[in-house]
């Protein structure tokens, strides 16, 4: 399944089950959760807890790092929504994470030698 990006990954979550003709009870108990957490994770009202991407990639046979941009974009995105970001602030967000990527890249050059 590819992205649906315009949904939440709870919403994500509840497609794939629809899918895979999953009840919720049934992705609750794959994935250690009861169905009212689960229903909740869904509907929006509680987050999915990252540490259970790896069981999720599992139960649906998808790969963890496809997973992973979803629940991550979906954590950006519900943080912009949040703190009413506006798109200057997106842009220097942007710039802080390439400065970041750049000082790691020279962390494991120094790190190698």
């Amino acid at each position: 399944m590819t992205s649906l990006m315009k949904v939440t990954f709870g919403e994500y979550i509840r497609a794939l089950r629809n899918l895979n003709k999953l009840t919720l009870t049934q992705l609750a108990a794959k994935l250690d959760l009861d169905s009212a957490n689960l229903s909740k994770i869904e509907n929006g009202k509680r987050d999915f807890d990252q540490k259970r991407l790896p069981k999720l990639a599992k139960v649906f046979n998808l790969e963890i790092e496809e997973l992973k941009k979803e629940f991550i974009s979906d954590q950006i995105a519900k943080q912009i929504y949040e703190c009413d970001c506006t798109k200057e602030m997106l842009v220097v967000a942007e710039e802080k994470a390439e400065y970041r990527r750049q000082l790691n890249n020279q962390y494991k050059k120094a790190k190698a030698i």
